[in-house]
């Protein structure tokens, strides 16, 4: 199931999501070297964010690695997402608030998937916990949106329009089976799905607090 579109709003220019999506696409193609150093250099190593030996950059890669991806397709999946759901929370928020309620969505993210793993020395790159935030706001504020999806299903192929709800719940409940499926041996696979799981969380119940109390205007 793959979303192709939703209700946005109309008349609005999300200038903070644009220039996010440009950011990932620029410094995938202009700055990231695709080689094994600079991955460890600039991805985040939890057993080096947690080492007991002082490393001043290692906190850095926290931000540096949220602007990574390790592919074309890694890069198009994260930018549909965040392209079809991310002009309605910005609208929600407000520009500045957005771009950091969409920062700490990403920060939180990555600490959650690192926590639970502290002592992995597998880097870990994407904008993918930021955006999961973004999915949760989504969800909490507009949840009987329609989302445009495309599905398969066998041979069968169709495009359907379902509520955010159910292709939100659906998204979710799938990081959180692949993320307990990864603590079996031999499944750990390469995806930070715990990521997901907090940033999608923490975006759902923090929304609100970003959202400004008086909305006398887009901020």
């Amino acid at each position: 199931m793959i979303p192709l579109a939703d209700e946005s709003p109309k008349g609005y220019t999300p200038y903070v999501n644009y220039g996010l999506i440009t950011a990932n696409i620029l410094i995938y193609f202009f700055w990231q070297q695709h080689t094994q150093v600079f991955v460890y250099t600039y991805g985040l190593v939890p057993a080096r964010l947690f080492s007991p030996e002082y490393q001043p950059f290692s906190f850095l890669t926290v931000f540096t690695s949220m602007f990574m991806h390790g592919g074309l397709l890694h890069l198009f999946g994260n930018m549909l997402y965040l392209y079809i759901f991310g002009d309605n929370v910005e609208y929600t928020l407000g520009h500045v608030r957005y771009f950091f309620f969409y920062i700490f969505m990403g920060v939180f993210a990555a600490l959650t998937q690192a926590i639970l793993a502290p002592h992995s020395t597998v880097p870990m790159i994407g904008a993918s916990g930021a955006i999961s935030g973004v999915l949760g706001a989504y969800l909490f504020k507009f949840p009987t949106n329609r989302i445009t999806v495309l599905i398969f299903l066998f041979f069968f192929i169709d495009i359907i329009h379902i509520p955010a709800i159910i292709v939100l719940s659906i998204w979710f409940v799938f990081q959180l089976v692949n993320g307990w499926a990864s603590f079996v041996p031999g499944m750990q696979g390469g995806v930070a799905w715990f990521a997901h799981v907090g940033g999608f969380v923490a975006g759902f119940l923090l929304v609100s607090l970003f959202e400004p109390r008086r909305r006398r205007g887009i901020l």
